[in-house]
């Protein structure tokens, strides 16, 4: 994907359609079309390039990027603080301890409320099954609304920085850093991913991750293995997605509950603890309930559920199984690391060490991913925007 200039990437975006993401969200990766989803990693990418040589991307004198973070955050937080920054953007914190919401003010008119002069609204909400891709849809459709009212002089765009169903941001900038290792999404047909559980000793990890990499893996004709223990089932939905992606990219979309299939021959692995999809409902019941005693008991069951397990981890030997013993190892960050951050966890000190710099590389396409989506559903012919970057040379750094 990387080019030798500005002018070949723009080339590049007009053999593409993908004129619908002007004016709207990025919600889930599976309801863009494959064209969409190349535009993203092209700008992700042009906008890299730009800033490596100096060139100003901003495209806004003004405005606010608006972040709502109902999960603890770093590598999502300040990537989309990034992002907004890259393009011109301030970024503005709603802390809802701090806001009306705590008073009973409603989704709507806190959508509105702090969207007056804001360009893009970056939400995550990953913690119960059924309510954060649904509380994005009803903030979206109040900036809309608001929009057609005359209330809001431009629609904001909104950016899921994880739900409960999908962490596209996450799943684009890992898809994008395979695309860079394995030199072009053509070199992906075939290649073998492991999408495996591996344990914590925490509990009650999303299931964003997983079900987001086997729903966007899957539209690259990969052969991608969801491995896990019993119990440990993801959305079946997310599951029906990942096979007719398979079917249609001439990929396949296979299960197991052994850690060491998913892993031989395998050229990218991607071991990762997440919660069973059954006790994250249980989860989310109980906390509609009220019911705290039962989310502590059922936290418990879960460790104990968890600790079974503790062979289903990234080792030394699992990983001599791999491609000629050198698999891509993937992770969303932080890992569990055993002898490091934890006694046992998903993954050896020795393994996790030797990939460190291509993790870190691996984090650092999300602020880009993040700024090509708001990029490209604020501006109609975003190719023109970024011939006029060009052509202008302002530097970002004064030399």
């Amino acid at each position: 994907m990387k080019m030798n200039s500005l002018q070949d990437y723009i080339d590049r975006l007009n053999q593409l359609n993908f004129k619908e993401m002007y004016q709207n969200d990025f919600f889930l990766t599976w309801e863009k079309t494959d064209d969409e989803l190349e535009a993203v990693w092209l700008v992700a990418d042009a906008l890299r390039f730009m800033r490596e040589h100096n060139i100003s991307t901003k495209v806004f004198e003004s405005g606010l990027g608006i972040s709502l973070f109902r999960d603890n955050s770093t590598r999502t937080r300040f990537s989309f603080a990034s992002a907004c920054n890259l393009l011109g953007l301030e970024v503005q914190d709603l802390d809802e301890g701090k806001s009306q919401i705590a008073h009973g003010e409603t989704v709507r008119e806190t959508a509105n409320m702090i969207s007056f002069m804001a360009d893009v609204i970056g939400i995550r909400d990953d913690m119960y099954i059924g309510k954060g891709n649904a509380y994005m849809h009803e903030v979206a459709d109040s900036v809309e609304q608001g929009n057609k009212d005359g209330i809001l002089e431009q629609r904001p765009t909104l950016v899921n920085l994880q739900c409960d169903i999908d962490h596209p941001t996450q799943c684009m900038a890992d898809m994008l850093h395979i695309i860079h290792e394995f030199g072009g999404v053509e070199n992906l047909k075939g290649k073998k991913l492991a999408m495996s559980w591996a344990y914590s000793p925490s509990y009650g990890k999303p299931l964003s991750v997983p079900q987001g990499v086997i729903g966007l893996m899957t539209r690259m004709g990969m052969d991608v293995v969801l491995a896990h223990p019993e119990g440990y089932d993801v959305m079946p939905e997310v599951e029906e997605v990942a096979k007719k992606n398979a079917e249609k990219s001439g990929g396949t979309f296979k299960k197991t509950n052994d850690m060491a299939e998913a892993f031989k021959d395998a050229d990218i692995v991607y071991p990762k603890s997440w919660a069973p999809f059954a006790a994250m409902e249980e989860r989310t019941d109980l906390y509609g309930k009220g019911d705290f005693d039962g989310i502590d008991r059922l936290e418990q069951e879960l460790l104990k559920q968890n600790a079974e397990h503790k062979d289903w981890a990234c080792t030394e030997e699992l990983m001599k199984t791999t491609k000629d013993g050198k698999a891509l190892y993937l992770h969303c960050l932080p890992a569990d690391i055993t002898g490091l951050s934890c006694e046992e966890g998903e993954v050896d000190e020795s393994v996790f060490d030797r990939y460190r710099n291509p993790l870190y590389k691996e984090a650092s396409y999300k602020p880009y991913v993040i700024a090509a989506m708001i990029f490209l559903s604020k501006f109609e012919d975003p190719q023109a925007i970024l011939q006029k970057l060009e052509e202008n040379k302002k530097p970002r750094i004064f030399e």
